[in-house]
């Protein structure tokens, strides 16, 4: 993440995006199979690292092996097999959808996993100690001697995709494959993300 000032001197905090070059390396028709979509990859991979079966998926769009392959269902544009995508796709004041894995926090409790308050320092009562961030009572009695399922407790957290709908494309740096969008997104730097329009 960085940060610009817009034109009215407001400043915005925004994330960069490598969002290119993208090469075609499959389209999808409803008539061969079944829907229609176009199939970006990016990234360079070295040849050792891929399998036969992939080298020959990406022989067929006369490129490299890539990294990364996503699919995209509702693509507006006509793309042929073999042609490269770049951020030139995208205009200063758009709105985009980013979705990504978010950062990994392992173990968590409550509060921080589920946003409970706790006792906290001022609502404790008498005789209490250590329990600001303790769950409290988990509900059921005797009947049904069992905690239902769903129950909003500690556990693992984070790295989950996530989507974030409607930021504003700031920028484009065509020369340099780069999206500046307003907002952050999900994801650790140097993470593989989707945007779509």
């Amino acid at each position: 993440m960085t940060s610009v000032f817009g034109a009215n001197g407001k400043y915005i905090p925004c994330t960069v995006i490598e969002a290119g070059p993208c090469v075609v390396t499959q389209v999808k028709t409803l008539e061969k199979d079944g829907y229609a979509s176009v199939q970006l990859a990016f990234g360079e991979k070295k040849e050792k690292h891929t399998s036969s079966a992939m080298k020959g998926h990406f022989a067929k769009a006369a490129t490299t092996p890539k990294r990364k392959i996503v699919e995209f269902k509702e693509f507006t544009e006509e793309k042929n097999l073999g042609e490269t995508v770049t951020v030139e796709l995208f205009a200063e004041g758009d709105f985009v959808d980013v979705a990504g894995t978010s950062k990994g926090k392992g173990w968590q409790g409550v509060v921080k996993r589920h946003g409970f308050s706790g006792v906290g320092h001022a609502n404790k009562s008498h005789g209490q100690h250590d329990r600001e961030r303790a769950p409290g009572s988990l509900g059921a009695s005797s009947w049904p001697s069992r905690v239902f399922k769903g129950m909003r407790m500690g556990g693992r957290m984070g790295g989950d995709r996530v989507k974030t709908q409607n930021l504003e494309v700031i920028k484009v740096i065509a020369e340099k494959n780069l999206l500046i969008i307003k907002g952050s997104v999900a994801g650790a730097k140097g993470s593989f993300v989707t945007i779509e329009k």
